[in-house]
Protein backbone atom coordinates (compact mmCIF):
# COMPACT_ATOMS: atom_id res chain seq x y z
CA UNK A 1 0.00 0.00 0.00
CA UNK A 2 2.69 2.63 1.16
CA UNK A 3 4.28 2.13 -2.81
CA UNK A 4 1.07 2.45 -4.20
CA UNK A 5 -0.08 5.79 -2.20
CA UNK A 6 3.57 7.25 -3.49
CA UNK A 7 2.88 6.19 -6.92
CA UNK A 8 -0.45 8.23 -6.38
CA UNK A 9 0.90 11.28 -4.96
CA UNK A 10 4.24 11.25 -8.30
CA UNK A 11 1.42 11.22 -10.38
CA UNK A 12 -1.02 13.82 -8.92
CA UNK A 13 1.84 15.85 -8.00
CA UNK A 14 3.00 15.94 -12.02
CA UNK A 15 -0.33 16.50 -13.20
CA UNK A 16 -0.58 19.65 -10.99
CA UNK A 17 2.31 20.86 -12.52
CA UNK A 18 0.86 20.61 -15.91
CA UNK A 19 -2.70 21.43 -15.68
CA UNK A 20 -2.71 24.07 -12.64
CA UNK A 21 0.96 25.59 -12.78
CA UNK A 22 1.06 27.88 -10.01
CA UNK A 23 -0.04 24.80 -7.58
CA UNK A 24 1.70 22.55 -8.96
CA UNK A 25 5.28 24.78 -8.41
CA UNK A 26 4.33 25.30 -4.78
CA UNK A 27 3.98 21.30 -4.29
CA UNK A 28 6.96 20.44 -5.63
CA UNK A 29 8.91 22.31 -2.65
CA UNK A 30 7.10 19.78 -0.43
CA UNK A 31 8.51 16.28 -1.02
CA UNK A 32 5.89 13.59 0.68
CA UNK A 33 6.96 10.97 3.17
CA UNK A 34 4.94 8.59 4.39
CA UNK A 35 4.61 8.30 8.56
CA UNK A 36 3.43 5.87 10.84
CA UNK A 37 1.82 8.73 13.09
CA UNK A 38 -0.14 10.39 10.79
CA UNK A 39 -4.45 10.32 10.91
CA UNK A 40 -4.13 11.61 7.23
CA UNK A 41 -2.07 14.36 5.59
CA UNK A 42 -0.15 16.63 7.54
CA UNK A 43 2.91 19.11 6.54
CA UNK A 44 5.18 21.59 8.43
CA UNK A 45 6.43 23.76 5.48
CA UNK A 46 9.47 21.43 4.91
CA UNK A 47 7.58 18.09 3.87
CA UNK A 48 4.36 16.54 3.13
CA UNK A 49 3.58 13.45 5.48
CA UNK A 50 0.83 11.05 5.08
CA UNK A 51 -1.03 7.78 6.29
CA UNK A 52 -0.22 5.43 3.11
CA UNK A 53 -4.13 4.15 3.84
CA UNK A 54 -5.67 7.60 3.52
CA UNK A 55 -4.23 8.08 0.56
CA UNK A 56 -5.15 4.47 -1.10
CA UNK A 57 -8.81 5.97 -0.51
CA UNK A 58 -8.59 9.05 -2.19
CA UNK A 59 -9.71 9.01 -5.80
CA UNK A 60 -7.04 10.88 -8.32
CA UNK A 61 -8.56 13.84 -7.90
CA UNK A 62 -8.83 14.44 -4.01
CA UNK A 63 -5.07 13.36 -4.10
CA UNK A 64 -4.09 16.46 -6.36
CA UNK A 65 -6.81 18.07 -3.77
CA UNK A 66 -5.07 17.15 -1.22
CA UNK A 67 -1.56 18.13 -2.14
CA UNK A 68 -2.47 21.48 -2.90
CA UNK A 69 -4.36 22.30 0.11
CA UNK A 70 -1.08 21.01 1.90
CA UNK A 71 1.02 24.07 -0.61
CA UNK A 72 -1.09 27.06 0.35
CA UNK A 73 -1.27 26.05 3.99
CA UNK A 74 2.58 26.76 3.69
CA UNK A 75 2.67 29.67 0.95
CA UNK A 76 -0.46 31.29 2.73
CA UNK A 77 1.40 31.53 5.56
CA UNK A 78 -1.08 30.04 7.98
CA UNK A 79 1.60 27.79 9.82
CA UNK A 80 3.23 31.13 11.36
CA UNK A 81 0.01 33.68 11.06
CA UNK A 82 -1.97 31.99 13.79
CA UNK A 83 0.38 33.08 16.71
CA UNK A 84 -2.12 33.96 20.14
CA UNK A 85 -5.41 32.69 18.06
CA UNK A 86 -7.19 29.57 19.74
CA UNK A 87 -5.57 26.47 17.89
CA UNK A 88 -8.99 24.65 16.56
CA UNK A 89 -11.18 27.84 15.33
CA UNK A 90 -7.65 29.19 14.12
CA UNK A 91 -7.08 25.62 12.82
CA UNK A 92 -11.01 25.32 10.90
CA UNK A 93 -10.28 29.14 9.38
CA UNK A 94 -7.71 28.10 7.19
CA UNK A 95 -9.10 24.56 5.98
CA UNK A 96 -12.08 27.60 4.94
CA UNK A 97 -9.86 29.37 3.73
CA UNK A 98 -7.89 27.13 1.67
CA UNK A 99 -10.64 24.50 0.75
CA UNK A 100 -12.89 27.32 -0.64
CA UNK A 101 -9.88 28.84 -3.23
CA UNK A 102 -10.10 24.82 -4.36
CA UNK A 103 -12.78 24.47 -5.05
CA UNK A 104 -13.52 28.07 -6.80
CA UNK A 105 -10.86 26.79 -8.78
CA UNK A 106 -12.88 23.51 -9.82
CA UNK A 107 -10.92 21.03 -8.11
CA UNK A 108 -12.57 17.58 -6.38
CA UNK A 109 -13.38 18.18 -2.91
CA UNK A 110 -12.65 15.14 -0.90
CA UNK A 111 -15.60 13.89 1.75
CA UNK A 112 -15.52 15.62 4.60
CA UNK A 113 -13.18 18.74 3.57
CA UNK A 114 -14.86 21.95 5.25
CA UNK A 115 -15.84 24.02 2.41
CA UNK A 116 -18.62 27.37 3.14
CA UNK A 117 -19.15 29.69 -0.15
CA UNK A 118 -20.15 32.30 2.92
CA UNK A 119 -16.40 32.82 3.62
CA UNK A 120 -15.66 33.22 -0.18
CA UNK A 121 -12.84 35.70 -0.76
CA UNK A 122 -12.01 36.24 2.89
CA UNK A 123 -8.54 35.41 4.55
CA UNK A 124 -7.95 32.85 7.34
CA UNK A 125 -7.89 36.28 10.03
CA UNK A 126 -11.59 37.42 8.21
CA UNK A 127 -12.51 33.91 8.72
CA UNK A 128 -11.77 33.37 12.22
CA UNK A 129 -12.89 36.77 13.59
CA UNK A 130 -16.48 35.94 12.19
CA UNK A 131 -16.77 32.28 12.25
CA UNK A 132 -19.52 30.26 13.76
CA UNK A 133 -19.40 27.58 16.01
CA UNK A 134 -18.81 23.98 13.70
CA UNK A 135 -19.83 21.21 15.96
CA UNK A 136 -17.69 18.31 15.03
CA UNK A 137 -16.04 19.78 12.22
CA UNK A 138 -12.08 18.30 11.51
CA UNK A 139 -9.89 20.05 9.27
CA UNK A 140 -8.99 17.90 6.41
CA UNK A 141 -5.02 17.51 7.55
CA UNK A 142 -3.22 17.64 10.68
CA UNK A 143 -2.08 21.13 10.94
CA UNK A 144 1.82 20.48 12.64
CA UNK A 145 2.06 24.17 12.34
CA UNK A 146 5.20 25.26 14.39
CA UNK A 147 6.26 21.17 15.03
CA UNK A 148 10.16 21.34 14.90
CA UNK A 149 11.75 19.01 11.94
CA UNK A 150 12.69 16.04 14.23
CA UNK A 151 9.66 15.16 14.89
CA UNK A 152 9.09 13.83 11.35
CA UNK A 153 12.13 11.81 10.78
CA UNK A 154 13.40 8.67 11.02
CA UNK A 155 9.87 7.10 10.25
CA UNK A 156 9.98 3.36 9.28
CA UNK A 157 8.24 3.50 6.30
CA UNK A 158 9.65 6.10 4.64
CA UNK A 159 11.14 5.22 1.33
CA UNK A 160 14.60 5.94 -0.36
CA UNK A 161 12.87 7.85 -3.66
CA UNK A 162 11.04 10.43 -0.99
CA UNK A 163 14.43 11.09 0.25
CA UNK A 164 16.53 11.35 -3.39
CA UNK A 165 13.14 14.28 -3.80
CA UNK A 166 13.89 15.95 -0.76
CA UNK A 167 17.48 16.18 -1.40
CA UNK A 168 16.68 17.84 -4.73
CA UNK A 169 14.23 20.21 -3.23
CA UNK A 170 16.13 21.04 -0.12
CA UNK A 171 16.13 24.80 0.79
CA UNK A 172 18.75 24.79 3.39
CA UNK A 173 15.66 25.12 6.40
CA UNK A 174 14.45 21.93 6.58
CA UNK A 175 17.78 21.26 9.12
CA UNK A 176 16.90 24.10 10.94
CA UNK A 177 13.89 23.69 13.10
CA UNK A 178 11.21 25.61 14.26
CA UNK A 179 12.87 28.03 16.92
CA UNK A 180 12.32 31.50 17.56
CA UNK A 181 13.68 33.37 14.29
CA UNK A 182 14.02 30.44 11.95
CA UNK A 183 10.26 29.99 11.57
CA UNK A 184 10.79 34.13 10.06
CA UNK A 185 13.10 32.67 7.50
CA UNK A 186 11.07 29.61 6.46
CA UNK A 187 7.76 32.17 6.30
CA UNK A 188 9.75 34.39 3.76
CA UNK A 189 11.20 31.55 1.43
CA UNK A 190 7.42 30.50 1.24
CA UNK A 191 6.41 33.96 0.48
CA UNK A 192 9.44 34.01 -2.38
CA UNK A 193 8.01 30.79 -3.68
CA UNK A 194 4.41 32.32 -3.67
CA UNK A 195 5.68 35.18 -5.39
CA UNK A 196 7.74 32.93 -8.06
CA UNK A 197 4.84 30.46 -9.12
CA UNK A 198 2.47 33.45 -9.36
CA UNK A 199 4.50 35.30 -11.57
CA UNK A 200 5.13 31.94 -13.71
CA UNK A 201 1.48 31.10 -14.07
CA UNK A 202 0.51 34.20 -15.09
CA UNK A 203 2.75 35.31 -17.63
CA UNK A 204 1.54 32.29 -18.74
CA UNK A 205 -1.91 33.22 -18.44
CA UNK A 206 -2.50 30.00 -16.30
CA UNK A 207 -2.77 31.79 -12.71
CA UNK A 208 -7.04 32.18 -11.50
CA UNK A 209 -8.67 35.31 -10.57
CA UNK A 210 -9.31 33.78 -6.91
CA UNK A 211 -5.29 32.88 -6.50
CA UNK A 212 -4.29 36.37 -8.38
CA UNK A 213 -6.13 38.12 -5.71
CA UNK A 214 -4.74 36.21 -2.70
CA UNK A 215 -1.08 36.04 -4.20
CA UNK A 216 -1.80 39.64 -4.25
CA UNK A 217 -2.63 40.72 -0.77
CA UNK A 218 -0.12 38.56 0.52
CA UNK A 219 3.19 39.00 -1.53
CA UNK A 220 3.87 42.91 -0.93
CA UNK A 221 6.96 44.43 -2.22
CA UNK A 222 10.08 43.67 -0.79
CA UNK A 223 11.01 47.40 -0.48
CA UNK A 224 9.83 49.39 2.55
CA UNK A 225 6.79 51.51 1.18
CA UNK A 226 8.58 55.11 1.90
CA UNK A 227 10.80 53.91 -0.90
CA UNK A 228 8.09 53.22 -3.00
CA UNK A 229 5.76 56.36 -1.96
CA UNK A 230 9.34 58.47 -3.38
CA UNK A 231 9.86 55.81 -6.46
CA UNK A 232 5.87 56.75 -7.33
CA UNK A 233 6.36 60.83 -6.74
CA UNK A 234 9.68 60.69 -8.57
CA UNK A 235 8.20 59.25 -11.87
CA UNK A 236 5.31 61.62 -11.52
CA UNK A 237 7.45 64.27 -11.51
CA UNK A 238 9.26 63.28 -13.85
CA UNK A 239 10.73 66.63 -16.16
CA UNK A 240 8.74 66.21 -19.28
CA UNK A 241 9.80 67.25 -22.91
CA UNK A 242 8.22 70.29 -24.61
CA UNK A 243 8.26 71.03 -28.21
CA UNK A 244 7.11 74.23 -28.11
CA UNK A 245 8.80 77.42 -30.46
CA UNK A 246 11.50 78.79 -28.66
CA UNK A 247 11.96 82.36 -28.47
CA UNK A 248 13.27 84.29 -31.87
CA UNK A 249 16.25 84.98 -29.40
CA UNK A 250 16.88 81.69 -29.57
CA UNK A 251 18.38 78.52 -31.94
CA UNK A 252 16.04 78.64 -35.05
CA UNK A 253 16.18 74.90 -34.68
CA UNK A 254 12.67 73.06 -33.15
CA UNK A 255 14.52 71.03 -29.98
CA UNK A 256 12.52 68.91 -27.27
CA UNK A 257 13.53 71.27 -24.20
CA UNK A 258 13.09 70.02 -20.08
CA UNK A 259 10.25 71.24 -19.04
CA UNK A 260 8.72 71.43 -14.95
CA UNK A 261 6.39 73.87 -13.26
CA UNK A 262 6.47 71.57 -9.94
CA UNK A 263 4.24 69.07 -9.32
CA UNK A 264 0.38 69.31 -8.16
CA UNK A 265 -0.93 66.69 -5.24
CA UNK A 266 -3.64 65.81 -3.88
CA UNK A 267 -2.87 64.32 -0.17
CA UNK A 268 -6.41 62.66 0.68
CA UNK A 269 -6.07 60.91 4.86
CA UNK A 270 -8.46 58.43 6.31
CA UNK A 271 -9.88 59.58 9.14
CA UNK A 272 -12.50 56.93 9.48
CA UNK A 273 -11.04 55.96 13.21
CA UNK A 274 -9.10 52.70 11.68
CA UNK A 275 -5.60 54.25 11.39
CA UNK A 276 -3.68 55.55 14.64
CA UNK A 277 -2.42 59.43 14.55
CA UNK A 278 1.03 58.28 14.93
CA UNK A 279 0.33 56.35 11.83
CA UNK A 280 -1.16 59.34 9.98
CA UNK A 281 2.40 61.61 11.39
CA UNK A 282 4.45 59.26 9.98
CA UNK A 283 2.98 58.91 6.63
CA UNK A 284 2.54 63.06 6.52
CA UNK A 285 6.06 63.49 7.19
CA UNK A 286 7.71 61.34 4.77
CA UNK A 287 5.37 63.60 2.60
CA UNK A 288 6.79 66.18 3.79
CA UNK A 289 10.29 65.16 2.92
CA UNK A 290 10.12 64.42 -0.18
CA UNK A 291 7.81 67.31 -1.61
CA UNK A 292 10.88 69.63 -1.73
CA UNK A 293 12.60 67.40 -4.19
CA UNK A 294 9.95 67.68 -6.49
CA UNK A 295 8.55 70.68 -5.91
CA UNK A 296 5.36 69.45 -5.06
CA UNK A 297 2.50 72.29 -4.00
CA UNK A 298 0.04 69.91 -1.93
CA UNK A 299 -3.65 70.02 -1.12
CA UNK A 300 -4.06 68.13 1.82
CA UNK A 301 -8.05 66.21 2.49
CA UNK A 302 -9.43 64.36 5.08
CA UNK A 303 -12.00 62.11 4.74
CA UNK A 304 -14.58 59.43 6.58
CA UNK A 305 -17.55 59.03 5.45
CA UNK A 306 -17.30 63.02 4.31
CA UNK A 307 -15.12 65.33 3.55
CA UNK A 308 -13.79 67.10 6.80
CA UNK A 309 -15.13 70.49 6.72
CA UNK A 310 -11.96 72.20 7.90
CA UNK A 311 -10.33 71.75 4.93
CA UNK A 312 -8.79 71.56 2.50
CA UNK A 313 -5.36 72.02 3.76
CA UNK A 314 -2.41 74.06 0.97
CA UNK A 315 0.88 73.91 1.18
CA UNK A 316 3.89 75.07 -1.39
CA UNK A 317 7.02 72.93 -1.84
CA UNK A 318 8.62 75.43 0.47
CA UNK A 319 6.09 74.63 3.78
CA UNK A 320 6.46 72.24 6.37
CA UNK A 321 3.27 69.89 5.69
CA UNK A 322 1.79 69.84 8.97
CA UNK A 323 -1.36 67.83 10.25
CA UNK A 324 -4.04 69.84 11.68
CA UNK A 325 -4.56 70.05 15.46
CA UNK A 326 -7.74 68.03 15.70
CA UNK A 327 -8.65 65.80 12.03
CA UNK A 328 -12.49 65.33 12.36
CA UNK A 329 -13.25 61.70 11.43
CA UNK A 330 -14.21 58.35 13.38
CA UNK A 331 -17.31 57.30 11.02
CA UNK A 332 -17.53 55.35 8.32
CA UNK A 333 -15.54 54.90 5.57
CA UNK A 334 -16.01 56.22 1.88
CA UNK A 335 -13.37 57.45 -0.93
CA UNK A 336 -16.02 58.91 -3.09
CA UNK A 337 -16.08 62.30 -1.84
CA UNK A 338 -12.30 62.71 -2.55
CA UNK A 339 -12.61 61.83 -6.10
CA UNK A 340 -15.59 64.01 -6.24
CA UNK A 341 -13.81 67.31 -4.84
CA UNK A 342 -11.22 66.87 -7.27
CA UNK A 343 -13.48 66.86 -10.54
CA UNK A 344 -15.57 69.34 -8.98
CA UNK A 345 -12.42 71.20 -8.80
CA UNK A 346 -12.08 71.67 -12.75
CA UNK A 347 -8.44 71.15 -12.63
CA UNK A 348 -6.55 67.87 -12.79
CA UNK A 349 -3.69 67.11 -10.17
CA UNK A 350 -1.06 65.24 -11.50
CA UNK A 351 -1.52 62.70 -8.75
CA UNK A 352 -3.35 61.73 -5.88
CA UNK A 353 -1.90 59.80 -3.18
CA UNK A 354 -4.62 58.23 -0.21
CA UNK A 355 -3.50 56.98 3.06
CA UNK A 356 -6.31 54.54 4.13
CA UNK A 357 -6.82 50.69 5.36
CA UNK A 358 -8.67 50.22 1.53
CA UNK A 359 -12.02 49.14 3.47
CA UNK A 360 -14.79 51.31 2.71
CA UNK A 361 -16.60 52.34 -0.77
CA UNK A 362 -14.29 53.06 -3.97
CA UNK A 363 -15.73 55.17 -6.68
CA UNK A 364 -16.85 53.07 -9.60
CA UNK A 365 -14.52 54.01 -12.15
CA UNK A 366 -10.91 54.67 -11.90
CA UNK A 367 -9.75 58.41 -12.72
CA UNK A 368 -8.07 59.79 -15.65
CA UNK A 369 -4.43 61.04 -13.29
CA UNK A 370 -2.36 58.32 -11.23
CA UNK A 371 -3.60 56.86 -7.67
CA UNK A 372 -1.71 55.34 -5.24
CA UNK A 373 -2.89 54.25 -2.62
CA UNK A 374 -0.66 53.43 0.74
CA UNK A 375 -2.49 50.51 2.55
CA UNK A 376 -2.40 49.73 6.58
CA UNK A 377 -3.50 46.05 6.11
CA UNK A 378 -4.23 42.97 3.92
CA UNK A 379 -7.37 44.53 2.05
CA UNK A 380 -7.57 45.51 -1.92
CA UNK A 381 -7.82 47.87 -4.23
CA UNK A 382 -10.08 48.17 -7.43
CA UNK A 383 -7.48 50.24 -9.37
CA UNK A 384 -4.84 52.19 -9.15
CA UNK A 385 -1.16 51.62 -7.35
CA UNK A 386 -1.08 49.86 -4.38
CA UNK A 387 1.77 50.06 -1.91
CA UNK A 388 1.38 48.46 1.41
CA UNK A 389 2.44 50.04 4.85
CA UNK A 390 4.84 47.38 6.05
Amino acid sequence: MSEEAARKLAAARARLALDRPFLGALCLHLPARPHSGVRTIATDARAIHYNPAFIAALSFAETQFVLAHEALHCALGHLHRGRHRARRRWDLACDLAVNQLLADDGMATPRGALVDPRYRGMSAEEIYAVLEDVPGGETLDEHRFGAPADAWRHDPQAGAGDEAFAAVHRDGLDELGAGAGRGDALQARWQDRLAAAAHEAAAAGRLGAAFAACAGRLVQPRLPWRALLARFLMAVARDDYSFERPSRRAAHALLPGLRSAGVDLVLALDTSGSIAPQALREFADEVDRLKGQIHARITLLACDEALAPEGPWRFEAWERLELPAALAGGGGTRFTPVFDWVDARGARPDALVYFTDAQGEFPPREPAYPVLWVVKGGAPVPWGERVQLN
